[in-house]
């Protein structure tokens, strides 16, 4: 049989990739832009047309054999439309049958950290493990699972909301979701400068002439995920103590994640770990000991970088994944 081609799609709330690929994870062309944001859901489904249209240009569209649509957000049952997009002023946006009804091939539609582990087991570090976890630590805090080579999907295709497990039983601080005391609360981008300024309270005297002070000009509402890993690597004691008790809360939910699914491999991705490698894993590694009842896998930044869930977009074209 010759080589297989499919379009993947990462669909995200300020910017959408696609991708031209093979079977073997082989990158023939690639196509990014920011999101139609001002046209509602029919100016996605046109943007997400024209992208794969571009992206098969010289090409022939009639040569591939699908496209995978990752997205962020709350997937309807049947995984045919995006029910909650979060990051978007609108939601119901219908995907699978308008893609299918313009382009005239098989279109599949799944959650963007679900379709990373798929990306991870079928082209990355995860293709000779049956228990495998992907963790993305980026705005938000998300994962996908596969269990004895299963993916998981729960009764809404939503068994992979790990940033929303509860670290912390006081609930000091508010999740982006409207809870309180979850993981993405204190570990993700987005979050990372709320957990920060709770540590800091009380500590202004450190703060100041602190290399951390200088980047954010001695404001703490200046604070971003950026400011303290940058402050960190430059060896600012401050900023490592802060580096460290997210390592600690880290491990919770990593500690978390190792005693529900059991796996052998844990990969991670997301723009604060892929920039902040050593600062992010090395804690976990350190601390995973103290909260993991069973034993303790390996964990290790993916090999497929920030295109791991365009690689499991094509993936889930070429492989029976569900």
């Amino acid at each position: 049989m010759g080589r297989r081609y499919a379009v993947g799609i990462d669909l995200g709330g300020t910017n959408v990739r696609a991708v031209l690929g093979d079977d073997k994870g082989r990158v023939l062309a690639r196509v990014d832009e920011r999101t139609e944001r001002s046209k509602g859901p029919e100016g996605i489904i046109r943007q997400l047309a024209n992208m794969v249209l571009k992206v098969t240009s010289g090409f022939g569209l009639d040569r591939i054999e699908g496209v995978g649509v990752a997205s962020a957000g709350t997937l309807d049952p049947e995984r045919k439309m995006i029910k909650v997009f979060a990051n978007l002023p609108f939601n119901e946006i219908p995907v699978v049958d308008p893609l299918e009804n313009e382009l005239r091939v098989p279109v599949r539609l799944l959650n963007d950290c679900s379709t990373a582990v798929v990306g991870e087991k079928f082209f990355g570090a995860g293709r000779e493990f049956e228990n495998l976890v992907y963790i993305t630590i980026s705005t938000g805090i998300g994962g996908g699972v596969y269990v004895d080579g299963r993916l998981l999907f729960g009764k809404d295709g939503n068994a992979h909301e790990v940033g929303h497990m509860t670290i912390d039983m006081e609930g000091r601080l508010p999740c982006g979701c409207g809870k309180r005391g979850h993981w993405e609360a204190y570990c993700s981008g987005e979050n990372i400068p709320n957990y920060a300024r709770l540590l800091l309270h009380g500590r202004e005297k450190e703060l100041e002439g602190s290399i951390l002070s200088k980047f954010v000009g001695g404001d703490l509402q200046n604070l971003t995920a950026k400011s303290i890993y940058d402050a960190a690597k430059l060896g600012d004691s401050l900023s490592l103590q802060i580096v460290e008790e997210i390592g600690k809360a880290n491990a919770i939910g990593f500690s978390n994640v190792v005693n529900l699914y059991d796996p052998e491999l844990i990969t991670v991705g997301g723009t604060v770990a892929l920039k902040n490698p050593k600062l992010v894993i090395n804690p976990i590694e350190r601390y995973l000991p103290e909260y993991s009842l069973n034993r303790i896998p390996r964990v290790m930044i993916t090999p497929l970088g920030g295109d791991a869930v365009l690689y499991g977009a094509l993936a889930i074209i070429f492989k029976d994944v569900a």
